[in-house]
């Protein structure tokens, strides 16, 4: 009886050890899980910029033909009428749509320039709500632009410096590509100042010049509609301004890309952000738009005429076969370059 006893006594010991572990392990596996929620780099910072990245609509008036109350249907699509019944007629629609990041708690709100051009209403969409905006200022060489929205009231983001970044970087970008509000995508900062093409300009005289622009690329994910929201770090800091994305090679495989996007630093932004938040009107265009074209062909400002190859001069070879300039026009490129 009394070995019985002592086995008894044994057993529970080893029980209450038994369960003593177990506890341990158990809560040991909530600190551990615990732990790697706190060290997570990005959520904190997403959390505080998040709802500071909002939508943009840019909507433009667009032509229409309406050609009567009748119509022709001959299997290839809906024919309306011919020429007199035509009335022509203008509708606005959505010219396209981007991202924005509130820069001021006064409703001001950066973007590209691209996503606010050729509009004739701009809209600040937060939330499937519209705010009225007013383009305010805009950098058309650097594709950057200011909006405005009075009754916009969001907390702005903290600005960064885009100097200090370096390859390896975590990198966060939040946007709104194919109108999915508040997609957050995490990658990698892959190369600094890379000097991309992001548009052209031609003067009057048909001489084009690319605009050249120094760019943070990123493994990020960039679709269409992210342009003009928020490249940021892991401090909620604003980096960059996502812009464009590559997607096939030049080669004639037509190779996909995957994995290379493109953004505007933000110390490119910082001196329109500042003169638009002072009130200041700023328009910076493309020399094209201060210079249309009159043609499509260079212009130089001379006439010129051939030389008779039955002339005394050619015959005896005291000028060439060719051309002669025979006028040049004042003020012209011929004229300025002597």
């Amino acid at each position: 009886m009394k070995k019985n006893y002592l086995k008894i006594i044994a057993l529970s010991l080893v029980c209450v050890l038994l369960g003593t572990a177990v506890g341990l392990n158990t809560h040991r596996a909530d600190e551990t899980a615990q732990t790697v929620i706190v060290t997570n780099p990005f959520t904190k910072a997403i959390e505080e910029v998040h709802g500071s990245v909002v939508g943009i609509n840019n909507y433009s008036d667009a032509s229409n033909n309406d050609y009567g109350s009748f119509s022709f249907d001959f299997g290839f699509g809906d024919f309306r009428g011919f020429g007199n019944f035509q009335r022509p007629t203008e509708k606005e629609v959505l010219y396209g749509a981007g991202s924005g990041v509130v820069v001021s708690d006064e409703g001001y709100v950066l973007t590209n320039y691209h996503v606010v051009d050729k509009n004739t209403r701009l809209e600040v969409v937060v939330d499937e709500k519209t705010y009225e905006a007013e383009l305010v200022a805009y950098d058309q060489i650097k594709d950057l632009a200011v909006l405005k929205a009075k009754d916009l009231k969001l907390p702005a983001v903290r600005l960064g410096d885009s100097d200090t970044l370096k390859i390896g970087d975590w990198a966060i970008c939040i946007g709104n590509p194919i109108s999915l509000p508040g997609t957050t995508t995490v990658g990698v900062i892959s190369a600094i100042e890379r000097q991309i093409s992001t548009s052209s300009r031609t003067d009057k005289y048909g001489k084009r010049t690319e605009n050249i622009n120094s760019m943070i690329q990123t493994d990020a994910a960039i679709n269409s509609g992210n342009s003009g929201g928020g490249l940021f770090n892991v401090n909620g800091e604003l980096m960059g301004v996502p812009t464009l994305k590559y997607t096939k090679s030049g080669f004639s495989s037509g190779a996909q890309i995957d994995g290379i996007g493109m953004a505007i630093p933000i110390n490119e932004a910082k001196p329109l952000i500042e003169k638009a938040l002072k009130g200041e009107n700023v328009a910076i265009k493309n020399e094209s738009t201060d210079q249309p074209l009159t043609g499509s062909k260079p212009r130089i400002g001379v006439t010129i005429s051939g030389i008779n190859p039955n002339s005394t001069a050619v015959i005896q070879g005291i000028i060439p076969m060719g051309a002669s300039i025979r006028n040049v026009e004042a003020n012209s490129p011929a004229e300025k370059a002597g």
